[in-house]
């Protein structure tokens, strides 16, 4: 098997490689199909996604069996302000990949984001539920997910919430590096959603991918909390000394409008290869006991 990864320096995309190279994640062993599978990862620097002509160029030189497009513009505040920007990566980057894809016969796993749900209510969104995002960012990857749908035959769309890794800027990390710093911080109480480690998330698309259960998938932890939640827990296991003061969306204010409340229903994994995404504090502490802070 021969798979291209996009976006190959980031937080997913080189958690994929990493664990592909060794064999298992913190789940268990990959599938055996994968084992000594030849793995190209290209940054956003080696591959330019929003530009169609090196897109097949490049595609139809390797010509791989599957392609995971881990690229994406993900600055939420700025995408508000580069909405252009936003777009090219996000839809036309998606668009691009999903033809490339389809053209050659492979099967592309995109992915997407909580954000494009409305964020109301309070039951977790399933796959099926309508998409209604209220940002910039969520519009630009929701189109992304209606570009893969309408030109590829083969894809997976995972969709994944407040994901953190080993590699790479996340809340936790924000977090164990500020309360190092200061005495007390201030964190939202009112979205709420499920933090998902990354290790979860490339456990399920290994499995995904050696089959053709296509679809959207939800692939988030177990689970629900608030930032507020999740920053106490973060200091709890680090054991650092620094309060978490609860405070309202109001009272931190940002440009984009986040939902709150986007945690997911992971359906379609119970319903297909089987959902093995752990309770979100006990991959939270397996992550914070793996970390030099």
């Amino acid at each position: 098997m021969k798979i291209l990864i996009t976006g190959a320096k980031g937080q997913l995309g080189s958690q994929l490689i990493n664990i592909i190279n060794k064999g298992k994640s913190e789940l268990g062993c990959i599938p055996k199909e994968i084992i000594n599978a030849e793995v190209i990862g290209k940054s956003s620097k080696e591959l330019d996604i929003t530009n169609i002509n090196k897109v097949n160029e490049l595609i139809y030189e390797i010509k791989p069996d599957v392609i995971i497009n881990a690229a994406a513009y993900t600055n939420v505040d700025g995408c508000e302000i580069n909405e252009d920007l936003a777009f090219k990566v996000n839809a036309l980057g998606a668009r691009n990949l999903a033809i490339a894809s389809h053209n050659i016969g492979a099967k592309l796993v995109h992915i997407s984001t909580d954000y494009i749900f409305s964020g109301e209510g309070y039951k977790p969104f399933r796959e099926y539920d309508k998409a209604c995002p209220r940002s910039v960012y969520g519009n630009s990857k929701r189109m992304g997910d209606d570009f893969v749908k309408e030109f590829c035959s083969k894809y997976f769309i995972v969709r994944p919430s407040w994901v953190y890794g080993y590699n790479g800027s996340n809340f936790v990390y924000t977090i164990l590096k500020t309360a190092k710093e200061k005495e007390s911080l201030k964190v939202v109480k009112d979205q709420r959603g499920t933090p998902t480690n990354v290790e979860d998330i490339v456990h399920h698309i290994l499995k995904l991918i050696i089959t053709e259960e296509y679809g959207v998938y939800h692939c988030s932890g177990h689970g629900e909390c608030t930032w507020y939640d999740f920053a106490s827990k973060i200091i709890e296991l680090s054991n650092i000394s620094c309060e978490i003061i609860p405070c309202t969306t109001e009272e931190y204010s940002r440009v984009a409008k986040r939902p709150a409340y986007s945690v997911l229903d992971n359906m379609m994994l119970r319903c297909t290869i089987g959902d093995e995404m752990r309770n979100w504090e006990e991959a939270l502490e397996k992550f914070i006991n793996n970390v030099a802070y």
